[in-house]
């Protein structure tokens, strides 16, 4: 029998093949489903649009130029107004003018931009107008001249980021934005080309909310599997699903036993996209934890226990980061391998104490049936290693709440004994302001050795007993590891993310392989 079932996804048509239509193709089949709202590139005059927002750069002494086709009584009228509130163009400034006399927009916002706008600037910039427009409007013009198509894309795809809405269960959902908004910039064309470059991106991050969103006893194990085999299935991505019963035959034991208390039991889901010839896939290796009781050892806070569907994040952030790269046809070999599993409690359970044999060989005694993720990821890292042949392997987790007491929410921590991928990672985050801060690997020495097996899974100190571990798995091959403990729910909206999984990951993985293929 063979040990692979699943589906190939569908393969790019001629259509696909052509160039820069591709991304715009691939994503747009379910784009929709959670994005109402319209961008359009082209310099059209709008009548009696509902806002119109001018974007201003920090001002030296020449003063806001406003355009000439506004008559020069509207003219004073808003500049007075800026005199007056002091503006000058500093990022975050805003003033807004309503229901200007012989004006063709009911609104005006003036917004600054600072000297400079990056791109995680302009996308916060684009989140922060979606926020503001109510649900009444239909038509926004953004007046951009003098800014990049790069920059007007950013602004685009932060408000696509922010318009997104986790409504499934709602019984009477309010209704999702859903607007058209008119950029004028110098270059609409190549302004909507560099937007549909993002929308594989967004798509990608969509899918990951969802993944992390749905609860756990909707969002089991073979759901995800189901669920990501949907989301990819109009992507030149290859996915394989491994059942409960293959993942026993291949002996990846450490993944099986931390399902054993479910009826839900472990999969393994692998998804692959082959954009750079026959060169070794770079590996994304994430936890796909899809609920976590904490087993034996039981998580005895409500307020934490309740969110434990978030621990699925890390596999949602791989399976997002391929989505992406595949959608931007990317000149990489990525694979996706998410390992699923759903940590409960029965008769059939794991026990603390209990010995599990790893896919490699490895027994390993668990001290702790809440550290589950690391052995659900050992299993995944050497699949990715002896399987798939990784030239380089990045892990991310929800692993420990010690990484949240090192570092907090804001940042990741990463270890890696390798400088090359750590300069990556450290570069993606600033990119995309997901930020990682690097905590050492080392000494530590024997901080996972077990009396009774090859190793142990708990240590101390906490995150760094989980990176040994999974350090462990990775043996020779290049490897660095994201705890991500805190980072994948927001309980409010903010920035990009509305309330709930924000799919943290998405974007650093994303630009991560990007950059270390191009470095290569």
């Amino acid at each position: 029998m063979s040990l692979k079932v699943g589906i190939q996804a569908v393969l790019m048509s001629a259509a696909l093949a052509a160039g820069f239509g591709a991304p715009e193709v691939q994503a747009q089949a379910k784009f929709s489903d959670y994005v109402q709202t319209q961008n359009k590139f082209e310099h059209k005059h709008i009548d009696d649009a509902d806002v119109l927002v001018f974007l201003v750069p920090e001002l030296a002494e020449a003063g806001i130029e406003l355009p000439q086709m506004w008559d020069a009584a509207t003219r004073r009228m808003i500049k007075a107004a800026l005199d007056l509130e002091g503006f000058n163009g500093e990022q975050g400034q805003q003033v807004e003018l309503l229901a200007l006399p012989g004006f063709y927009a009911k609104r005006l916002w003036v917004v600054g931009t600072g000297e400079s706008l990056s791109r995680a600037q302009a996308e916060e910039l684009g989140a922060g107008l979606a926020a503001q427009l109510s649900d009444t409007t239909e038509s926004v013009v953004v007046h951009a001249k003098g800014y990049s198509e790069q920059q007007i894309a950013s602004m685009a795809h932060g408000m696509d980021l922010r318009n997104y809405r986790f409504d499934k269960y709602k019984s009477e959902p309010p209704a999702r934005p859903d607007y058209r908004v008119h950029w004028h910039g110098d270059n609409g064309d190549a302004a909507a080309m560099a937007y549909q470059q993002t929308r594989p991106l967004a798509h990608g991050m969509f899918v990951a909310r969802d993944i992390i969103n749905l609860p756990g006893g909707d969002g089991y194990p073979q759901a995800i599997a189901e669920l990501a085999q949907k989301a990819v299935s109009n992507y030149d991505i290859k996915a394989t699903v491994y059942t409960p019963e293959q993942v026993k035959e291949m002996g990846m034991g450490a993944l099986y036993g931390v399902s054993a208390g479910s009826v839900h039991k472990s999969y393994l889901l692998v998804v692959e996209y082959h954009g750079g010839g026959d060169e070794a896939p770079l590996a994304l290796v994430g936890k796909g934890n899809t609920f976590d009781t904490g087993g034996y050892n039981l998580k005895t806070s409500g307020s934490s226990i309740v969110r434990m569907q978030t621990d699925k994040a890390g596999g949602a952030a791989v399976l997002g980061a391929v989505m992406a790269l595949a959608g931007k046809q990317s000149d990489v070999n990525v694979a996706g391998v998410v390992p699923l599993s759903h940590n409960l409690i029965s008769e059939t359970a794991t026990l603390p104490g209990d010995v599990l044999v790893a896919g490699d060989g490895t027994h390993i005694e668990v001290v702790n049936t809440d550290a589950e993720g690391r052995l659900i990821l050992a299993d995944g890292i050497w699949f990715a290693r002896d399987k798939l042949n990784a030239r380089a392997i990045a892990d991310i987790a929800t692993l420990t709440g010690s990484k949240v007491g090192a570092v907090g929410r804001d940042y990741s921590a990463v270890f890696s004994e390798h400088d090359e991928l750590l300069e990556a990672m450290k570069d993606a985050g600033e990119t995309t302001e997901e930020l990682v801060w690097q905590l050492p690997l080392g000494p530590y020495k024997g901080i996972i050795d077990s009396w009774l097996a090859d190793v142990q899974n708990v240590g101390s100190p906490g995150a760094q007993a989980g990176a040994r571990f999974l350090q462990h798995f990775a043996k020779d091959t290049p490897w660095i590891h994201i705890d991500m403990a805190g980072n994948a729910y927001s309980t409010s909206a903010n920035g990009i993310h509305p309330a709930g999984g924000n799919g943290y990951g998405v974007r650093l993985l994303t630009e991560w392989v990007e950059r270390v293929n191009s470095s290569d």
